[in-house]
């Protein structure tokens, strides 16, 4: 059986500074979008709320956010997804 290749973990597909969407999942709740307007800002300080795109599921239960964030470097956006994902009110980021 052939090994495949490893692929080195320092290299990247995305090339720094881009546009970067995410899109975050969470019960419909209050406070769910300003929770993840936080987190987000804190990675990302000129990110706007009114760029937020919000959608909720057909059943109304869950809200799903997408928030494209100027991406500077793989550490900004790995640390903003542990961010996202550590959040109590965030069920799945993508």
């Amino acid at each position: 059986m052939e090994e495949l290749p490893k692929v080195e973990l320092t290299e990247s597909l995305i090339e720094y500074p881009c546009d970067f969407p995410i899109k975050i999942f969470g019960q419909q709740q209050a406070g769910f979008a300003q929770a993840v307007l936080e987190v987000v800002n804190k990675h990302d300080p000129e990110f706007l709320a009114s760029a937020m795109e919000m959608r909720a599921s057909k059943t109304a239960r869950y809200i799903s956010l997408t928030c494209t964030v100027r991406a500077t470097s793989r550490e900004q956006l790995d640390a903003l997804y542990r961010d996202l994902c550590d959040h109590p009110l965030i069920v799945m980021v993508l």
